[in-house]
């Protein structure tokens, strides 16, 4: 059979896609046949055979692993195909090749043996495995050193993905142990010492191999500390033990390894090459950045334990970067070596990887208090001897910021090429981490703590760089790079800085936009802009100039990067100064931007993202100055902006920007009165029109939902009545998309626009016909009898219920005649199959919106319609009742409540008799459920009668309106501080505890900050609007309706209501009881207050 496979795994390295497909389905057919994972282990252990394909047979046979061992791996496909004898075989071939004796053995192979070990060990460990755990805890001290590094590395998949927390307690000690020593063994070293002159080279490879042992042995330790993070809330006194204990001998390695320093820098011939000095090189860089990522998860979970520690680690990892300087420089920013790389462990070994790690941790350190208390002291010890004392540390923190904050030649050349990276670099969209964007962050965290003094010591520095004759451009740009980063964290809290530092700072501003190197000629001009958003208004005056500089040079300045700068800043200046200052620059800003697009390249600018959305965001501040300009007479902003629309309509954040940007200037049009938006409406209906034509020329759907959504938003802002021929200008087209397309994209903003032409004018719409002689009547009938088809995506459709109980509502039934009950049944029909939230409730509303008028008529209706082989009340109650509380929008949540207590207060016998799904049955296990289980137990759930579920939802429905939901989570987290503040008075964590965990959100960070208030904004709704997973905001009008409506059934009795009270949660009584009294005492104190 091995000859079979190696024809079909050398088959699936094939260029062409036929042979490759076909391969691997031949692959797949033989998962049967028994000898088919023993001859994936025979071709992967022999050495003859090819290394790629080895390598081939552990990927095949790790997917035949996960799809076919045990049921208990998610990936489980359905048979298990192999016997136990197979199974025993097939484990200890694996584990022989993960950890195997040949020196020539590829570390990839083993690596890939290693991951399947660690899959089956999932499973197996330790009932049919009992012997993997001793196996390799005898190796690894008594193996060879291929032996112990494939050991470390079963070991380490064994700890990340094959141990639970009561497997790995059971060997923690011993595998500590055994971990440490070999780390820290020093007696093959010293043994290398030893050897002569002759012996030089395999001592350096000897050398190499031990510090690659060791970084493997410390990356293990690391994965211990995710397990026992995730045990550390349930047996936190036995695990902060077991950690005392353990690091007790690891943490003065740790040190060691920290101080030792580098082997001399290899050259870019040596680092090419295999073997050498530069194998050395790299496994202590390697092992380097494994004791500092360990470092990093102890400070997570136990951060007392390294507090006392932490002015050595800090002071030490200082050191550690001061020396590194020299080398990373020669490596990165006057040469262009490669970095950001991985062995075949997957461990990374780059001096930048390195720099980049100890930047973050000496972050970390300065949280500590220890830390902190000995550098506050330093302060002010230099603070009394009025600076006699030499340099400060900050100045020299500061230093080592710029240091590594200079541009790499790589960027340097990737931001020449493409203007696009260096705006993504400088709007941080990019995941791309670096050094420099650390030192950003470090000084960032500077600025936290020590606030103005922190802006004090860099002015002192960027003195100091500015005015040495050997500073380097690059090191001069670092220092306002590291500036532009402090300020704009300054701004995002609102803190300003005083005139001494804004004018000091200005000075090298204005020296940097007169240089040649168009990198620190675009630096100026950017902290020019934030400089002006964090001074105070005496700035004004220079932050006028730095304006007029700004917009000269994105016309008249030789390099694109700077343009773009000018264009990005001019975003700071329009949100800092006032509009008296900027406004009657508008239109000249506007025609800057318009004359550089013009010049642009239009496929180059097309495919540049992040430069297209600055331009978008710029015009966007332009605009909103007065929007008035944009219906002024001749080309402008408007006509700019949709021209940027159209030559970016696939990229996403750019279409929500044209959106958001439209939104303002058709509401602001809306609201100066029905002239304005007719003027609008005369300027962007044929740009719309245009688009929607080009899109379908183009074959660019993008280009037409875009236009789809503009037309939305100009509808929904539309006066009343719209103006007239609006329908008639777009309602052609948009008919014609909405019954041909099945974008989602599309349809969806179309039926919107429909159903706003009919709230704001629906005579219009419905006395306009189409080219055939329909009436808009017959048109909204056969767009809503399209959307409501079965095969319709439920996302695609979504607006549709909005539609049709708007059609419902101004047609009425006088006009709809026998179309309104067939519309009803086929809305009920599809409720029926519905599983997207938001189109649940759009349909879910055309009968509440419906029983708001007569409740009772829409019970007759359900009542007599078969959907399926159910009833039609049955199936629209059951999911009504089901979704009520995920329904979003205030006014959508009103509707549906006064609608629910109209249908309750019926007491129709037909709504009593229907059951439908109740409250969730939480398991009394409190065993982890995986996903596998979960899929063979789901959640099973009460049955309810329809009367006592409508009770439960309002009660739901009070608590939230009432802001109870927001205060709940409010005092819950109050209770959560005071119990950690607890905590730490009982000395659990003591005086140590670091406040900035790296898994917990740090809100000193902008990007933080700005997605979490975003976040916030988009969940409440924004002005009014209410998200789905929110914690609701409080409606009196909804809160007064529903405290009225609970009096009142409870007065009355109305549908036995005590009966229904008794079958309430104690919860949900509380909730009614507890509003209730406040509802009184509020009453009281109105009256006492009268």
């Amino acid at each position: 059979m091995e000859s079979q496979l190696l024809n079909l795994l050398a088959e699936t390295h094939s260029p062409a896609e036929a042979p490759r497909k076909n391969a691997e389905h031949q692959l797949g057919e033989l998962y049967s046949n028994e000898a088919f994972p023993l001859s994936l282990c025979s071709i992967a252990s022999h050495t003859s055979i090819p290394l790629n394909l080895r390598q081939s047979a552990l990927l095949v046979l790790k997917t035949f692993v996960l799809s076919a061992w045990s049921p208990s791996l998610d990936e489980y496909k359905g048979t298990v195909t192999v016997s136990e004898p197979a199974k025993e075989q097939l484990r200890d071939v694996l584990l022989k090749i993960a950890t195997g004796i040949d020196e020539g053995d590829d570390r990839k192979v083993k690596a890939a043996a290693s991951y399947v070990v660690s899959k089956i060990a999932s499973v197996d460990f330790p009932e049919q495995w009992p012997t993997l755990l001793p196996t390799l805890l005898h190796l690894i001290p008594t193996g060879t050193a291929s032996q112990v590094h494939g050991a470390l590395k079963v070991l380490s998949d064994l700890v990340e993905d094959g141990l639970n927390e009561e497997q790995f307690f059971s060997v923690a000690r011993d595998l500590v142990k055994v971990v440490y020593d070999v780390a820290a063994d020093d007696s093959q070293k010293s043994a290398l010492r030893a050897l002569g002159g002759f012996a030089q080279i395999r001592r350096t490879l000897c050398e190499a191999r031990k510090l690659m042992i060791g970084t493997v042995a410390v990356s293990v330790f690391r994965a211990c500390f995710a397990i026992l993070e995730l045990v550390l809330d349930t047996h936190r006194a036995a695990v902060k033990a077991f950690a005392d204990e353990a690091l007790t001998a690891w943490l003065p390695f740790f040190i060691d390894v920290m101080k030792k320093p580098l082997p001399p820098t290899p050259t870019e011939e040596e680092e090419t090459n295999d073997g050498g000095p530069q194998e050395e090189w790299r496994g202590l860089i390697a092992l380097k950045l494994q004791v500092v990522k360990t470092l990093m998860k102890i400070r997570t979970v136990f951060p007392a334990v390294l507090s006392p520690q932490s002015p050595v680690l800090f002071t030490t990892t200082w050191h550690e970067l001061s020396s590194l300087q020299e080398p990373y420089h020669v490596m990165y920013i006057n040469d262009e070596r490669q970095g950001r790389l991985e062995d075949a462990d997957g461990l990374p070994y780059t001096l930048d990887f390195l720099v980049l790690e100890e930047l973050d941790f000496m972050q970390s350190c300065l949280r500590a208090p220890p830390v902190r208390k000995e550098l506050e002291n330093e302060l002010k010890t230099q603070a009394e001897s009025g600076g006699t004392q030499g340099t400060s540390w900050l100045t020299e923190v500061m230093k080592l910021a710029v240091a590594y904050a200079q541009i790499t030649t790589e960027e340097e050349g990737l931001w020449d090429i493409d203007v696009n990276i260096f705006l993504s670099e400088e709007t941080s969209v990019t995941a791309n981490y670096t050094p420099r964007t650390a030192c950003g962050d470090l000084v960032i965290k500077l600025g936290e703590w020590l606030k103005a003094m922190t802006a004090e010591g860099l002015l002192k520095y960027t003195s100091q760089v500015f005015s040495e004759a050997q500073s380097s451009w690059k090191a001069k740009e670092a220092a306002l790079y590291v500036l532009n980063q402090l300020l704009s964290d300054f701004n995002d809290v609102n803190r300003t800085i005083s005139p001494d530092i804004s004018n000091g700072f200005a000075e090298f501003v204005k020296y940097a936009m007169q240089q040649d190197t168009p990198f620190l000629r675009a630096r100026g001009y950017l902290v020019a802009g934030v400089l002006t958003r964090t001074s105070s208004e005496a700035f004004h005056e220079m932050g006028v100039a730095f304006m007029h500089q700004s917009l000269k040079a994105i016309t008249g300045d030789r390099s694109e990067v700077v343009k773009v700068a000018c264009i990005r800043v001019l975003q700071d200046y329009l949100q800092a100064l006032p509009p008296t200052l900027v406004q009657p620059l508008q239109t000249e800003i506007s025609a800057a931007i318009a004359e550089f697009f013009a010049g642009q390249d239009p496929d180059e600018i097309s495919d540049s993202d992040d430069l297209m959305v600055t331009l978008v965001e710029t015009l966007r501040d332009v605009i909103r100055l007065d929007t008035r300009i944009c219906v002024a007479p001749g080309a402008g902003p408007l006509d700019l902006l949709f021209n940027l629309a159209e030559r970016g309509a696939s990229n996403f954040q750019l279409t929500m920007l044209v959106n958001e940007t439209f939104e303002d200037i058709a509401s602001s049009m809306a609201a100066l009165g029905g002239e304005s938006y007719i003027r609008l409406c005369e300027k962007i209906l044929p740009s719309i029109s245009a688009a929607f034509d080009l899109g379908n020329i183009k074959g660019e759907n993008s280009l037409t939902n875009l236009a789809a959504d503009l037309l939305s938003i100009l509808a929904e802002h539309g006066s009343e009545p719209m103006p007239q021929g609006f329908v008639a200008a777009t309602m052609p087209k948009l008919n014609r998309l909405l019954l041909a397309s099945t974008d989602g994209e599309l349809l969806r903003p179309g039926t919107e626009a429909v159903k706003y032409m009919l709230v704001h004018d629906h005579k219009q719409m419905l006395e306009w016909r189409d080219d055939n002689g329909k009436t808009g009547l017959e048109v909204c009938l056969v767009i809503i009898d399209r959307l409501l088809q079965e095969g319709m995506d439920d996302h695609a459709a979504a607006e549709v219920g909005g539609l049709a109980a708007e059609l419902v509502e101004k047609a009425g039934s006088e006009k709809l005649g026998p179309y309104l009950l067939q519309l009803l049944r086929a809305v009920a029909v599809r409720l029926a199959s519905a599983q997207q939230a938001a189109f649940i409730q759009s349909l879910i509303l055309v009968f509440a919106r419906l029983s708001l008028v007569s409740a009772k008529d829409v019970v007759e209706f359900l009542a007599q319609v078969q959907v399926g082989n159910d009833n039609g009340l049955q199936v629209v109650m059951a999911k009504w009742l089901e979704n009520s509380v995920n329904f979003a929008g205030y006014d959508e949540i009103r509707q549906n409540v006064i609608a629910l207590s109209k249908l309750y207060q019926l007491e129709d016998a037909r709504l009593a008799q229907i059951m439908v799904q109740g409250d969730l049955i939480i398991p009394t296990s409190d065993r982890i459920m995986t996903r596998s289980k979960a899929k063979q137990n789901p959640d099973q759930y009460t049955i309810l009668p329809v009367p006592l579920k409508i009770i439960k939802v309002l009660i739901e429905e009070l608590s939230s309106a009432s802001g109870a939901t927001a205060r709940a989570l409010d005092a819950a987290a109050a209770a959560e501080l005071a119990a950690d503040e607890a905590e730490d008075a009982e000395g659990e964590e003591g005086d140590g505890e670091w406040e900035d965990v790296p898994n917990a959100l740090d809100l000193g960070l902008p990007v933080t900050k700005a997605e979490l208030m975003a976040y916030g904004g988009e969940l409440t709704g924004g002005s009014g609007g209410m998200g789905s997973f929110s914690a609701r905001q409080r409606d009196d009008e909804t809160q007064a309706f529903l405290l009225d409506f609970f009096h009142d059934v409870s007065s009355k009795n109305t549908a036995g209501f005590a009966e229904l009270y008794a079958a309430l949660t104690p919860d949900e009584q509380g909730k009614l009881s507890l509003l209730g009294q406040q509802q009184q005492q509020q009453q009281q104190q109105q009256q006492q207050g009268v």
